[in-house]
């Protein structure tokens, strides 16, 4: 899969740095050149996503949402 386009003008490139996961929800700090960005996303998404430590991603900031897209 790859993202062709999209709407969401706020992105950032980075690497994942570090993945708390809890039961149901994860946080996921993703490096990125302007700092961290942190969201929280489901656990079934970083597991679906395969997200590990390293991972390059795309930080997808709409409003108070932070989306992922692993690249």
């Amino acid at each position: 899969m790859s993202i062709q386009a999209i709407n969401v003008r706020n992105q950032f490139k980075g690497k994942v740095k570090e993945i708390i996961k809890g039961d149901v929800v994860s946080e996921v700090d993703v490096e990125t050149p302007w700092g961290i960005v942190t969201s929280v996303i489901t656990t079934r998404s970083v597991n679906d996503l395969q997200l590990v430590v390293g991972s390059e991603v795309v930080a997808l900031v709409k409003s108070t949402e932070v989306s992922i897209a692993k690249l």
